[in-house]
C-alpha cells in the first residue's frame, strides 16, 4: 500500500501542471482572445469578420496590440485553469476505479464542480483582461490605460471597491461549468472513442483530435453565457445605473438588439481561439504528466485525463 501510495502523483503537482500547462497555450492564442472580446463588445447587427478586426487592430495599434492584456491572460491561466485542472485531475483519480476511469456523466459533474470552482478563483483576472483587450476600441479619452493586470487589479480595487473584482462572477461560474462539462468530459470521452478504434494510441495526434473535437463542443455551448459574461464585465455605470442588471439581462437587450445568432458573435475567433487553446493546454498537459510519471515515479502508460 505505502509503495501504491508512494507512486501517485502529488495533489500540488496536478495544479501546478494544470496551470503552466493552461499559460504555455496563450502565449499562443492571446491575439484570438482579443479579437473574441472586441468582436463580443461590438453592440451593433453590422457583421464584421474576425479578420477585419484583427487587421483594424494592427492598422490603429499596431501589431504587439494584439497582445494587449497578456499578463492579464497570464493571471486567469495561473489561477483559473490551475485551480480547475488541479481538482478536475484529482477528483478524477478519485472518482476512477482502479485503471477504470468514470463514466461521461460523471466526467461532465467533476467538471462542472472544478470549473466553478476555478472560475471564482480567476474571476479578478477575467475582469481585469476584458477591460484590457476592450480598451483599444474606445476613444482615447474613454480608455482605462491599465498598464498590466496588477496595476488593473489596484485601480480596480481602489476606484470601484474589491467587490468589482468578482463583477460578473456568477456568470463566470456558469460559463465555467458549461465550459469545464464540455471540454473537460467530451476530451475525455473523445480520447476514450478513438483509442477504441484502433485506429490511435495515446499520443500527440490522439490528443490533438480529441481536442479539436472537445473545442467545437464546448465553443457551441458556451458562447452564450460567455458574452453575457464578457458585456457585464466591461460595462461602465450610467448616472450611477449599472449598464446591465444581470445575465438574462444581457441575453435579452442582445437578442432584441442584434438578433438572437448575436449570441454566437465572434464563434469563428472563439472557436479557433478555443480549440487551439484546448489542444495545446491538453498537449502541454498530457506530456507533463508523462514526463512526471516517467522520470519522476518510474511508471509508463498511465494516463491522468
Amino acid at each position: 500500500m505505502a509503495q501504491t501510495e508512494a507512486k501517485k502523483m502529488p495533489n500540488y503537482i496536478k495544479f501546478v501542471f494544470g496551470g503552466a500547462a493552461g499559460m504555455g497555450a496563450t502565449l499562443f492564442v492571446q491575439p484570438l482572445d482579443l479579437v473574441k472580446n472586441r468582436m463580443q463588445l461590438q453592440k451593433s447587427k453590422e457583421k464584421v469578420s474576425s479578420f477585419k478586426v484583427m487587421t483594424n487592430v494592427i492598422k490603429n495599434e499596431g501589431i504587439f496590440a494584439l497582445y494587449g492584456g497578456l499578463s492579464a491572460g497570464l493571471m486567469r491561466q495561473a489561477t483559473y485553469t490551475t485551480t480547475r485542472l488541479g481538482v478536475y485531475t484529482w477528483l478524477f483519480d478519485i472518482a476512477s476505479q482502479g485503471d477504470k476511469p468514470p463514466n461521461f456523466f460523471i466526467k461532465a459533474a467533476l467538471g462542472m464542480a472544478a470549473g466553478c470552482v476555478g472560475a471564482f478563483v480567476g474571476t479578478p483576472a477575467e475582469v481585469a483582461l476584458i477591460r484590457m483587450t476592450g480598451d483599444g476600441r474606445l476613444p482615447p479619452a474613454e480608455r482605462r490605460n491599465y498598464k498590466n493586470v496588477f496595476d488593473a487589479l489596484i485601480r480596480i480595487i481602489r476606484e470601484e471597491g474589491i467587490a468589482a473584482c468578482w463583477r460578473g462572477a456568477i456568470p463566470t461560474m456558469g460559463r465555467a461549468m458549461v465550459v469545464n462539462a464540455a471540454q473537460l468530459a467530451t476530451y475525455s470521452q473523445a480520447k476514450q472513442l478513438l483509442l477504441s478504434t484502433g485506429y490511435f494510441k495515446d499520443n500527440i495526434n490522439c490528443h490533438f483530435w480529441a481536442s479539436m473535437i472537445s473545442g467545437l463542443v464546448t465553443t457551441i455551448a458556451s458562447m452564450p453565457v460567455d458574452i453575457a459574461k464578457t458585456r457585464i464585465q466591461n460595462m461602465k455605470m450610467i448616472d450611477g445605473v449599472p449598464e446591465y442588471k444581470g445575465s438574462v439581462d444581457v441575453l435579452t437587450k442582445v437578442i432584441k438588439r442584434e438578433g438572437l445568432f448575436a449570441l454566437w458573435k465572434g464563434f469563428t475567433p472563439y472557436y479557433f481561439r478555443l480549440g487551439p487553446h484546448t489542444v495545446l493546454t491538453f498537449i502541454f498537459l498530457e506530456q507533463m504528466n508523462a514526463a512526471y510519471n516517467k522520470y519522476v515515479l518510474g511508471v509508463t502508460g498511465r494516463s491522468s485525463i
